[in-house]
């Protein structure tokens, strides 16, 4: 016997719990620090060639949307190194059950916007 269940193909509707928009943003932010990766080092090279190139690069750091750009790798960068170490920990057996996952997640969240604002105190 079938049974017919309901489908909700709306995914605006689904309220998804705190731990998986953690693993979520955890991809989004490998991402970033990936992206960010590859742009540093094509500047470092870029830099490294001779002295007037290295200072039409220093000369890119006085921009705002640079600075915006660098302070947005640094909070991506940030967490995902927190949520690495907490995926880690889950991965050693520890904060499985869902209240101590969402307790980890949301301490995760803490942690990475205070070191997104000491970030922003590095970058401006």
């Amino acid at each position: 016997m079938r049974k017919e269940r309901p489908k909700n193909l709306d995914l605006s509707t689904v309220k998804f719990p705190i731990t998986a928009i953690a693993s979520i943003l955890h991809r989004v932010s490998g991402i970033i620090v990936f992206i960010a990766l590859a742009i540093f080092l094509l500047l470092l090279n870029c830099s490294l060639t001779s002295e007037s190139d290295f200072l039409r690069v220093a000369g890119y750091f006085d921009n705002f949307l640079v600075e915006f750009i660098i302070w947005g790798s640094l909070t991506g960068l940030a967490y995902h190194a927190v949520f690495g170490v907490r995926h880690m920990i889950q991965d050693l057996g520890h904060w499985e059950e869902m209240d101590s996952a969402s307790l980890s997640a949301k301490a995760g969240f803490i942690l990475t916007a205070v070191l997104s604002v000491l970030a922003g105190v590095l970058v401006w």
